[in-house]
């Protein structure tokens, strides 16, 4: 079930997205100030991806690409979230610019076959057109939230392997549960098309691990509702840049991700949306900085992976170096 007026969405608190005459005066100055800190001072570091055929057949792998992008194996399935590859996240390149990293971990027509593409919303920074096109023949299945499954077909990938979902929809996929749930956020690709379609974090469980990523979302009770539900998680992959004080309704300040990861009973916490493009004011490095912090001052366990380095899910072991120091 999904909060709609009309034809278009809702989200289930209000939430206003804080733009008036002041704020997008503010919003032209920050952006053409020319922050040095917005952008890394030279391409972050990248750790080639080699996969083999099969995902491993117990436990929880993830690597994470950058911004939101990352592939998930979960007890012998492998599922790949929001594949956002292409060079820039915007069809106008002066916002966002070009990736940090300058390549990929792994090229997407390089590939094994996956059991599905999951998506959270249709904005470019998570829905690409080329990176789809170039996944439609590996995925067995696309997995996205409703209003977004014609956007596929279109882009030619086979109606019967694309499903959409509103909030609180369980569906089975290749021996894994997955439950589509709430995400405070909005969607569109133009002018035209504002909430026309869902926007949602996703649950995945199998018989002995549990994962939950947020999609893009402000900090809401839908957290807690979740956690209620579904938890406890052994992993969360929770949004954690691209940040203001004037867009907080709909993307979290990174102490607000760690709560969150809190709220829906996370074990060990990925923060992802950051170290990919430049969307938001801060300094490129500050999410991961703030998360960091916050993490340890609450006892939260919290991995930092370079892009494309695979994190296990076990108790020790995970990555925690400050890489983006170096």
């Amino acid at each position: 079930m999904s909060a709609k007026r009309g034809k278009k969405y809702e989200n289930l608190v209000p939430t206003s997205m804080g733009v008036n005459l002041r704020s997008l005066a503010g919003m032209l100055r920050d952006q053409f100030r020319g922050d040095p800190r917005r952008k890394p001072a030279k391409p972050i570091p990248v750790v080639p991806l080699s996969l083999s055929a099969k995902a491993r057949p117990d436990g929880i792998r993830v690597t994470w690409f950058g911004h939101s992008a990352f592939l998930l194996e979960l007890e012998g399935r492998r599922l790949l979230f929001d594949p956002m590859f292409s060079a820039s996240p915007s069809p106008v390149p002066i916002f966002g610019g070009k990736r940090y990293s300058g390549i990929l971990p792994l090229a997407p027509e390089d590939f094994p076959k996956l059991d599905a593409v999951i998506l959270s919303h249709n904005h470019f920074d998570h829905l690409d057109k080329p990176s789809i096109r170039k996944l439609r023949d590996k995925a067995e299945r696309f997995v996205v939230p409703l209003g977004v499954r014609r956007l596929l077909i279109k882009w030619g990938v086979p109606p019967e392997r694309v499903t959409e979902h509103g909030w609180w929809d369980e569906l089975e996929l290749a021996g894994l549960k997955l439950a589509c749930t709430p995400a405070r956020h909005f969607s569109g690709r133009g002018l035209s098309d504002r909430n026309g379609s869902l926007w949602c974090s996703w649950v995945m469980h199998g018989p002995n691990s549990r994962v939950f990523f947020s999609g893009d979302s402000g900090y809401a009770p839908h957290f807690k509702d979740i956690g209620n539900k579904y938890g406890p998680f052994d992993l969360t992959m929770m949004e954690c840049g691209q940040y203001d004080e004037r867009w907080a309704n709909i993307h979290m300040m990174p102490e607000q991700t760690v709560q969150a990861h809190r709220d829906v009973r996370g074990g060990l916490l990925v923060p992802i949306h950051w170290a990919a493009f430049t969307l938001g004011f801060h300094a490129w490095d500050e999410p991961v900085e703030r998360a960091v912090k916050a993490a340890r001052a609450q006892g939260v366990r919290i991995a930092t992976p370079r892009i494309g380095e695979t994190v296990e899910v076990s108790e020790e072991g995970y990555p925690q170096s400050a890489w983006w120091r170096e």
